[in-house]
């Protein structure tokens, strides 16, 4: 029997994500981050700075996923309310811990900066959390159960994954192979791809169409077909299947 499959989801917070002006990269990161951990993404959520929004969200995911990550809402200002959305999601109380505090008083005591009451919400804790290192601004982010609450600055999120990291049980690693096929369209192997899928159903095969404008000499197309499986001799199977397409 091989490892068993773990799996994470995310929840990006932020209204400046859903409206457009922030362009969320925290996503593709974490993925990329975990995947030779043996952990795959297995859904993503998008929620507003409301808190009844993160805590549906945060409560299925955790249910339904081994971790979830969240990102975004745990800074100094008003709606920064990530934290207190999370002590909500898990019933606890939340408030300023001395070991967070701790650390941000020597962050910020190294740059000369006052420690205000909003800097302070920074320290603010669900009970029974650990905290998450942040090597980037110092402010933590924290751990409670499998939910790891991160920033959502990129630079910050994939500092503190580094903190994360050991603490992650994974799985079965997943690998791909890719195979660019030119001159062959969906539709010409549409029924063949399907009787693959089901054949491997514990594969994830896919189909993505390209095409190259090469101006006088006109359009190039085709297709790229990529499966995505644990196991290494199956892929290596569909790989010899997919290059086939292209000359029969």
């Amino acid at each position: 029997m091989g490892q068993r499959r773990v799996s994470a989801g995310i929840v990006v917070i932020g209204d400046e994500i859903l409206s457009g002006r922030t362009q969320d990269i925290n996503v593709q990161q974490i993925a990329q981050f975990l995947t030779p951990l043996g952990v795959s993404v297995r859904e993503v959520r998008i929620v507003a700075d409301v808190t009844a929004a993160i805590v549906e969200a945060v409560n299925t995911l955790r249910e339904r996923c081994d971790y979830v990550f969240t990102t975004g809402g745990i800074g100094p200002t008003h709606d920064d309310i990530t934290a207190d959305a999370i002590a909500e999601a898990f019933g606890c109380e939340i408030g300023v811990r001395d070991d967070a505090r701790a650390i941000l008083e020597r962050w910020y005591e190294k740059t000369g900066t006052e420690i205000t009451e909003a800097r302070l919400r920074m320290a603010r804790i669900p009970d029974g959390a650990s905290l998450i290192e942040n090597p980037v601004t110092g402010a933590p982010g924290f751990q409670i159960a499998n939910v790891f609450v991160m920033a959502g600055v990129p630079k910050i999120v994939r500092g503190m994954l580094e903190d994360v990291a050991p603490r992650i049980e994974g799985g079965a690693v997943t690998h791909s192979v890719s195979v660019r096929l030119e001159n062959v369209r969906e539709g010409d192997i549409a029924a063949e791809l399907g009787e693959l899928q089901e054949r491997y159903e514990d594969v994830s095969i896919g189909s993505y169409p390209w095409f190259e404008d090469e101006g006088e000499k006109g359009l190039r197309r085709g297709i790229v077909l990529i499966a995505r499986s644990t196991d290494k001799d199956v892929l290596d199977t569909l790989k010899s299947q997919f290059q086939a397409f292209e000359t029969s």
